[in-house]
């Protein structure tokens, strides 16, 4: 019996309409050789909602979304609309709110690079022979981002702004089992990553995970840097690790010093996975590739769509289990970029294809 998937798709602005077009292409290919089909329907969101509907995140796509079992997402913002107050830009007027609306807690970012494009990294090649192949695991909606915030003026004039770092045991709990099943599929190998030396969050941090590793999970390898020493140790040697788990904001900073470490972000995919269970019995999730909209080269068909392709990998294996399509795709990239086809931001001066050629080459190899 033919699998049926049902997803929203929010291609955004800048290049994510072009990529995210030859990424749906790519999935088509690998619907009929793996025998499933799709229903799917666009939506706007970020700048192109602001335009079409007066806001980042029109009610229209949120339902979308609700009707669906995982949301394959582009890129959004541009300097279009940068002078809009805050909450209002595309960024923060979207994806937070996507973030909290669905519950999506846990961020899951491969750090890949090919041996054979490993002259993208900024890191010499000796250090890095073979490629790198990481993944940090990032907590998604708690922490600073999510706690309490305020400014006042003070009694001498001066004005003075705070930020609240907030987790509580559950929450610490649920990302841990994420880190777990994740190191499963992999080598077994977990590096929690906190400021326990001074924070009191990152006190409970440690001692939950710890806690929760020793009772679920003590077939995996465990141990505990301070996110200072991580950021250097990412740089020094990126393969010492193969699954980084930390909290929110450390998560954001570490996730974005391993794209880069990785290369171009034109490679970099991640899933954020939610608390809510679909229809298929697996996580509901956001897709999205890590880089961002790219008004620059909108519309000039040169962007790399790898990014949302592998994107869209993450979403046949972590909402609907086709892991077997999931891998498919993943090695039809690999194999494409290793043949030598591939775009300008990992052509090292070399000749380069455009957008629709990249995906073409990753299609025929499916």
């Amino acid at each position: 019996m033919t699998t049926k998937i049902k997803f929203a798709v929010l291609p955004g602005d800048g290049i994510g309409p072009e990529v995210m077009k030859v990424a749906i292409d790519v999935l088509g290919v690998a619907a009929k050789k793996f025998d499933f089909a799709m229903e799917y329907a666009w939506a706007d969101v970020g700048g192109a909602g602001i335009d079409n509907h007066g806001k980042a995140l029109p009610d229209s796509t949120v339902e979308l979304c609700k009707q669906s079992d995982a949301i394959l997402f582009g890129s959004v913002g541009g300097p279009k609309w940068e002078k809009l107050p805050p909450n209002e830009q595309p960024e923060r007027g979207a994806l937070l709110p996507l973030r909290k609306k669905f519950s999506l807690f846990a961020n899951v970012r491969p750090g890949l690079l090919y041996a054979e494009i490993a002259d993208a990294s900024p890191l010499r090649r000796e250090r890095i022979p073979n490629g790198i192949d990481i993944v940090c695991i990032r907590e998604l909606t708690g922490g600073i981002y999510f706690g309490e915030k305020a400014t006042r003026i003070l009694d001498d004039g001066q004005t003075e702004s705070h930020d609240t770092m907030v987790y509580k045991t559950s929450e610490i709990e649920r990302i841990a089992q994420v880190a777990i099943d994740t190191a499963r599929a992999r080598s077994k190998k977990v590096t929690s990553v906190d400021k326990a030396n001074v924070l009191e969050t990152s006190v409970l941090w440690r001692k939950t995970v710890t806690a929760y590793f020793a009772k679920h999970a003590p077939d995996i390898a465990l141990n505990h840097l301070y996110v200072d020493n991580a950021a250097m140790q990412l740089v020094r040697d990126p393969n010492q690790f193969d699954v980084l788990f930390t909290e929110n904001m450390f998560g954001d900073i570490l996730s974005d010093e391993m794209s880069v470490v990785c290369g171009s972000l034109g490679m970099m995919a991640s899933a954020s996975l939610g608390l809510g269970i679909n229809s298929h019995g697996k996580r509901f999730g956001l897709y999205e590739p890590a880089g961002g909209s790219a008004p620059d080269i909108a519309g000039k068909g040169i962007a790399n769509p790898c990014a949302q392709i592998l994107s869209s990998a993450l979403m046949l294996r972590h909402s609907f289990g086709l892991t077997g399509a999931a891998a498919a795709i993943e090695k039809a990239v690999k194999d494409a970029v290793a043949s030598g086809t591939r775009t300008g931001d990992i052509a090292f001066g070399g000749k380069s294809v455009g957008t629709a050629e990249m995906a073409a080459a990753i299609a025929e190899r499916l």
